[in-house]
């Protein structure tokens, strides 16, 4: 059964919060984030309307703020396993939850030029270049409806260099807070909520998806978080080690033997919390608790990130219980 509270993000926060403001007890922004202005706000329309006050959406509370229907379930719930995957990591990366974080974008603050889409691919390390290529190849029309006058200036940027493209990225952009300058900020952000643009970028994702499943057979995890948490790992950190395999085997053998049983899948989350932790440990000395605080919210199946409220099963639809594509 869906249910919408504090730290649920998607459209359907979006529709919750544009109605409220309809009825004037929400003044805050649509961004999809239920945050304390929303759930201040359905407080205030459950005790107008004789409903049990808790600051959820659930399906009473539902019915009555859209005239009897019944509640909606995330949408991204429908998609497949690599995409909720794909969102989730993306929603770490950009710091926007699904669909926004398919149109994340930054500037040149970690010198890539430009940074885009889900995954966060760039400018520098040429990895984005190929998905507008793509774009301009298959649908050249909607591109050229997208980017208008500008776009005859990216398909040339992207027969440029590697320098020159860099050189054009920081050109078109405010290199004090690595922000994009219009109408570049805004064509590539309605790029970035194209379905076309998001397939692709599905696309070139896949090949780090199934080696992520690999890390989950070479691991013996099948859950849907072991499936999101190596594949945020190819994402972030690259791989693991043969140094941190031999660390995460050694913990693995603390435990009891692979093939006994285990009720409520607790076993599977202990040898997540170890390939999670010691993965950490190997990140940069910098960024090792930040890493672990990522990789800990998706082993144990909620967290805080960046300051926003995660929960993989509500949010995502991502499980602990054993999944067909692992089987």
């Amino acid at each position: 059964m869906a249910l919408y509270q504090r730290g649920s993000i998607g459209p359907e926060v979006s529709k919750i919060q544009t109605r409220l403001r309809e009825l004037g007890l929400y003044l805050g922004p649509i961004d999809g984030v239920f945050g304390g202005g929303t759930e201040v706000a359905v407080t205030a329309f459950q005790q107008a309307n004789a409903l049990v006050v808790d600051g959820r959406v659930g399906p009473q509370t539902w019915a009555a703020l859209f005239a009897g229907a019944e509640i909606e379930k995330p949408l991204i719930a429908n998609k497949p396993l690599e995409f909720r995957c794909m969102a989730l990591t993306g929603a770490f990366e950009t710091n926007r939850p699904f669909p926004d974080c398919f149109a994340g974008l930054s500037g040149d603050f970690d010198g890539q030029g430009i940074s885009f889409g889900v995954l966060q691919w760039n400018l520098g390390q040429g990895s984005l270049q190929p998905l507008l290529q793509e774009m301009d190849t298959n649908y050249p029309q909607v591109l050229q409806g997208i980017f208008d006058r500008d776009h005859p200036v990216l398909q040339a940027m992207l027969r440029a260099s590697r320098e020159e493209q860099l050189a054009w990225a920081r050109s078109i952009q405010d290199l004090r807070r690595f922000v994009l300058l219009e109408p570049w900020q805004g064509q590539f952000k309605a790029l970035g909520r194209r379905q076309e643009f998001q397939d692709i970028q599905v696309k070139f994702g896949t090949a780090l998806y199934e080696q992520a499943l690999a890390l989950c057979d070479t691991y013996g995890v099948s859950s849907g978080r072991a499936a999101a948490l190596m594949f945020d790992i190819k994402v972030q950190n690259g791989s693991i080690s043969d140094l941190v395999r031999a660390q995460i085997e050694r913990d693995f053998k603390q435990l009891d033997a692979p093939g006994d049983a285990d009720p409520g899948g607790l076993k599977e989350v202990a040898r997540l919390r170890i390939i999670a932790n010691r993965r950490a440990e190997a990140a940069n000395p910098r960024w090792v608790e930040d890493v672990r605080i990522r990789k800990l919210t998706i082993a144990n199946g909620e967290g805080t990130v960046h300051g926003n409220y995660y929960n993989l099963e509500e949010q995502y639809g991502i499980a602990l219980s054993p999944t067909a594509v692992l089987a």
